[in-house]
């Protein structure tokens, strides 16, 4: 991986932030999100133009209303359709899901489904739209394979190929920016769980992602505006801002959840259950025949920042459903100091060491989600936790350096 020479123009790109504008009424004074900038500007940024919105039940202001709906209220505004990733715009829909082509209740406005479309098939439905500039605002959770970054990267390129400007509202990455972590995908395992080769953890915002896309992968550049949040640090987690956690997917309930995906999703490419259809998915993992062997051996490693109970649950649906199984519990009592991926390396190695049902997806969809075969090869020959680690060490080097001339916070 090298270093685009559209970084070295990145300061002379079309690329442009907002945030000195005043607070929106509600907003901390000192703590505004992307869309309360916006808001504050009188949507000056928008003005004269038909806007198009790709959002889900994330796009909310602090006091719980729909962006969607405070925008389609404003006179200032022209906000003329909606489109839906997926789980759906206003997310009813479960993994693999959306929720269609239909007309929003609530405001009358048309909701078209951009769920696995891409290229030219999505830049016809911008043009079928008839929206001049298209907006994007999702809360991320700080993983690879959580897929709405990739509908942002195909909105902009389908935005280019089209002629549609884009703009981008900032919100926190939850789990902190402090640091990429975990392999870089390879461009041959490229999916709609990662599209191109960033770390499984990227440590950024939306914002940054979408510079980098337009500054790095992007063949042809969509004319870019970020709006940025005004006082966010790198260092914060979701709960320093004060602002309402709506789940982003179904099973993402609660900030504890995005703390330890980007690790522990990798247990979708295993015979494990990853705790979905319980209170607690991707805290709680586990499968028939488990025992109190894998929690102790976890907790053996000594690994910072987490501690590991045996637990029992049944599964409502997925894996396991109705039966009860066991397994561990992650709870994570340093967050600062707890490493997600290295925990998810962690607890593969030692379910394959303590569990003789162990086995991987017949698919080898490990392979999609770390982004080659390495670690699942590496596991089953029988590597430990820091050796897996060490295998993806220059490669995240590598991104560790591009990724840093796209940050746009301290």
């Amino acid at each position: 991986m090298r270093l685009s020479r559209r970084t070295l123009l990145a300061a002379a790109t079309a690329t442009a932030s907002l945030t000195s504008a005043p607070p929106a009424q509600g907003a901390h004074p000192h703590r505004r999100t992307g869309f309360e900038n916006l808001a504050a500007s009188g949507y000056e940024h928008l003005r004269g133009e038909r806007i198009g919105i790709v959002t889900n039940p994330t796009g909310v202001t602090r006091d719980v209303r729909h962006i969607v709906d405070v925008m389609h209220a404003d006179p200032r505004v022209h906000l003329t359709a909606v489109f839906g990733p997926e789980h759906g715009f206003r997310g009813t829909a479960q993994a693999g899901g959306s929720e269609g082509r239909y007309d929003d209740p609530a405001t009358g406005l048309p909701v078209y489904d951009t769920y696995l479309k891409s290229g030219q098939a999505l830049a016809d439905i911008f043009t079928t739209s008839g929206v001049d500039t298209i907006v994007f605002d999702i809360q991320d959770v700080g993983a690879r394979f959580y897929t709405y970054i990739w509908t942002l990267y195909d909105c902009m390129e389908a935005a280019q190929l089209a002629g549609k400007r884009f703009v981008v509202l900032d919100r926190p990455n939850p789990v902190t920016g402090r640091a990429a972590q975990g392999p870089v995908l390879h461009r041959e395992f490229a999916t709609f769980v990662g599209r191109q080769p960033i770390s499984q953890a990227h440590g950024m915002t939306v914002a940054e992602l979408a510079r980098l896309f337009n500054g790095e992968f992007l063949t042809t550049p969509v004319p870019l505006d970020t709006v940025l949040m005004t006082g966010w640090r790198r260092s914060e987690f979701y709960d320093a801002w004060g602002l309402p956690w709506v789940p982003p997917s179904p099973n993402m309930p609660t900030p504890d959840t995005a703390l330890v995906y980007s690790g522990t999703c990798l247990f979708e490419g295993t015979n494990l259950s990853e705790g979905r259809g319980t209170t607690r998915p991707f805290e709680l993992l586990g499968a028939e025949g488990l025992d109190g062997r894998w929690a102790a051996a976890a907790n053996e490693l000594g690994l910072p920042g987490v501690h590991f109970r045996e637990a029992h649950f049944a599964p409502t649906f997925s894996k396991f459903q109705g039966k009860t199984i066991g397994g561990v519990q992650i709870h994570v009592h340093d967050r600062p100091a707890y490493d997600p991926v290295r925990t998810g390396i962690a607890l593969l190695v030692t379910a394959r060491q303590t569990w003789s049902g162990f086995a991987w997806r017949a698919d080898n969809w490990i392979d999609k989600l770390t982004g080659s075969t390495r670690v699942r090869t590496m596991i089953d020959a029988g590597a430990s936790t820091d050796e897996v680690v060490a295998g993806w060490r220059e490669e995240l080097s590598a991104f560790r350096r591009i990724r840093k001339n796209y940050l746009l916070y301290r």
